[in-house]
């Protein structure tokens, strides 16, 4: 099943069936918004202009100026919620209270609220404050000062008002900070003024106790004291070990002492050489004297005990001379011992001249940083009171408000415009949503879409028919209406051009579909055509047919099937070829007679006798009648009612008569309103609506 396309066409049928849909919802909307534009009461606006800067205090002490404003992004904001703050209008209905305006505009309301000054004058505050609202001009520091009103004069007079509120709150605003921080300075001033006095007071008693004079000086001459003394501590720690090797090699001297002599330091004493040379030559004189003189002449005596004194002699400067390097030695280590000791006394002074200076320096520290706070606060305390009249912000009216000439709303023109649209674009979606909800059957193409099966015809609908319904083909044969039965007709001889349908099951999904009048019109305009056609009221629960064509029902297709009567229940219909057989009395078991024997035999028979045979069944969905019909017949025509059968009742119809394998001939769409479709009008153009023909 190819999908199909949808047109501009297809757009403007659907408007046309359904334009008075959308022209309801469209005066409906219109309507509304002219109702409300109307019944609204008109609010005029009027807008004071004002310059709002940030003021940037100048420091008048040194050093304290800036060369650039501070970016505060905040602070546009903090002046908007200002302007509509209580404090503000609540200063406005003081300003406004003797204006004759603002008495006579609220002169209700006094009366209404309380006899209490204070509770009325809170309640103009929350009136006039709802009214206001602040909008920044854009690229600029001009402000909006905007008030709404019913009344023109009043709008005027409360927006300037509330600029002079704005900036009276300001200045009150500015000299009551100034003055919370005059105080609060003056009492913290006082405070460090006590602090520094204090401070002082102890770095004076600490100097005065410790003689600080005094330390100032050690302060200078103890490092280089120290100094000088770890210099000769160096000298004499060398003096000290040098004396210390010589030392340590003489003290294990005490009886050989010519192994003295190969100590540098003994052999070079002068009187030790002077003695060592003497013996020298004491010697070589006894070796000289001995080769003339025997051992004991007098002579060798003599020159052997003056070699003994000289070599005593010689001990004893040897001896004196090992005294003399053990002196030394103590005294260079004495003399070590008595310079670290004064390094030692002379740095324990150094920390305790440090361990003063560092609490006179934080007490110094602590009474220089009380002054200079102190300092600070009576500079700052002198220049607030200098400049106690500057505000934070600079506000300047640029432009006065003027009584407003036209009201911002309602917008009349706007409204209506808004109306207009809304009322198409609501008529639009209506018909949108009211076509996607409706799941009837409208047109041929859809059906035939939607359903997969052959729409062999069209009905139109008859608003008010001259003739009964049943009888349009009979009584008015040249009409539209009669031509598309014709059609029908046509459309069926020639499903099967070889063996057409003999057979034919008429039926409907539910009830109230026109499937009675269908098999009625049908049969007569195929009567018409020459051949002899017998209609079957088979709808033995509800019969409609005798009453259609006005006849007798005492006898018919139930007496026949329960065996009550013989063949002779066929009667003459309006047509001298078109034979009818009613229903007969309604019995109590319906399905079970169609299913019988002898209907079987009553079609063998009458197919014999009758070119084209017509059941008029049940519908589909309420009883299986018409199923257990459409297995016995040729074919079936199932008949729709535009926009009242949906496609989901004809296609469990079509469902059910698939299970079966029962021939499906096609759907006929009844009662389709020509104005409402335009597919129809090409077959109702051609007549008048009197039924003549257009040439």
């Amino acid at each position: 099943m190819e999908k199909k396309d949808i047109h501009l066409k297809d757009y403007i049928r659907l408007f046309k069936k359904r334009r008075n849909l959308a022209l309801t919802v469209f005066i409906s909307i219109f309507a509304l918004f002219l109702i409300v534009t109307v019944a609204t009461t008109p609010i005029y606006k009027a807008s004071t202009k004002v310059l709002i800067e940030k003021n940037e205090r100048s420091s008048l002490m040194p050093g304290m100026n800036y060369a650039y404003a501070s970016y505060d992004p905040e602070f546009y904001e903090t002046q908007y919620q200002l302007i509509t703050s209580t404090a503000v209008s609540r200063k406005v209905v003081d300003l406004l209270a003797s204006n004759q305006t603002f008495e006579a505009y609220f002169g209700k309301i006094i009366k209404a609220t309380s006899d209490n000054q204070e509770a009325r004058a809170d309640a103009f505050s929350k009136i006039i404050r709802g009214g206001v609202s602040v909008k920044p001009v854009k690229n600029s520091k001009i402000v909006d000062i905007s008030y709404i009103s019913d009344n023109p004069i009043l709008a005027q007079i409360i927006a300037n008002t509330v600029a002079k509120a704005y900036i009276e709150e300001l200045l009150e605003m500015s000299m009551s900070s100034t003055q919370y921080t005059l105080q609060w300075m003056t009492k913290k001033a006082e405070e460090e003024r006590e602090k520094l006095e204090k401070s002082e007071r102890t770095l004076q008693a600490y100097m005065k106790d410790k003689n600080f004079v005094a330390i100032e000086d050690k302060v200078a001459v103890v490092p280089q004291k120290i100094s000088e003394i770890n210099s000769q501590l160096v000298k004499a720690e060398a003096k000290r070990k040098e004396t210390e090797t010589l030392y340590n090699k003489v003290r294990s001297i005490t009886s050989n002492f010519s192994d003295a002599l190969s100590i540098s330091a003994v052999a070079s004493d002068p009187t030790v050489q002077s003695l060592t040379q003497q013996i020298l030559k004491a010697e070589q004189q006894n070796m000289e004297l001995s080769q003339k003189y025997g051992a004991k002449h007098p002579t060798m005596v003599r020159a052997v005990e003056d070699l003994k004194g000289l070599k005593s002699r010689r001990e004893q400067e040897i001896k004196r001379v090992i005294d003399s390097i053990k002196n030394e030695y103590e005294m260079a280590r004495s003399n070590e011992g008595s310079i670290r000791g004064l390094l030692s006394a002379t740095n324990s002074e150094a920390l305790n001249v440090n361990d003063k200076l560092i609490e006179y320096k934080v007490l110094s520290r602590e009474a220089d940083t009380n002054r200079q706070l102190y300092d600070a606060l009576i500079k700052r305390i002198k220049e607030q009171s200098i400049t106690e009249q500057v505000r934070s912000a600079n506000v300047l009216i640029v432009e006065n408000a003027e009584k407003p000439s036209s009201p911002v709303s309602p917008k009349t023109a706007r409204n209506l415009f808004l109306g207009i649209i809304l009322g198409l674009l609501g008529g639009i979606g209506m018909v949108f949503f009211a076509e996607y909800l409706d799941q009837t059957i409208k047109s041929p193409e859809d059906a035939e879409a939607k359903l997969g099966v052959s729409v062999l015809g069209m009905i139109p609908l008859l608003k008010t028919p001259e003739h009964p319904i049943e009888q349009i083909v009979q009584k008015e044969p040249i009409s539209a209406f009669t031509e598309n039965y014709k059609a029908i007709r046509t459309a069926l001889l020639l499903s099967a051009a070889d063996h057409p349908p003999q057979k034919l099951l008429v039926t409907s999904a539910q009830p109230e579909e026109g499937k009675t009048v269908t098999a009625v019109n049908l049969a007569t305009a195929i009567a018409q055509s020459d051949y002899s056609v017998l209609l079957v009221d088979a709808d033995l629960r509800k019969p409609r047919l005798y009453k259609a064509l006005g006849l007798p029902n005492s006898k018919g297709l139930s007496t026949y099937l329960a065996g009550a009567s013989d063949m002779n229940i066929i009667q003459a219909g309006p047509l001298p070829n078109l034979s009818v057989i009613t229903s007969g009395p309604i019995p109590p078991n319906p399905s079970e007679l169609l299913s019988s024997n002898r209907l079987n035999e009553m079609l063998s028979a009458l197919s014999e006798k009758y070119d084209i045979i017509i059941f008029d069944a049940p519908p589909l969905l309420s009883v299986a009648d018409g199923l257990i019909l459409s297995k016995l017949l040729d074919g079936t025509l199932v008949i729709a009612r535009a926009g009242k059968t949906s496609y989901d009742d004809v296609r469990k119809s079509l469902k059910s008569l698939s299970d079966l394998n029962a021939r499906v001939l096609g759907v006929v769409i009844n009662a389709l309103d020509a104005k409402k479709n335009d597919y129809y009008y090409r077959y109702h153009y051609y007549y008048t609506d009197d039924g003549e023909k257009k040439a």
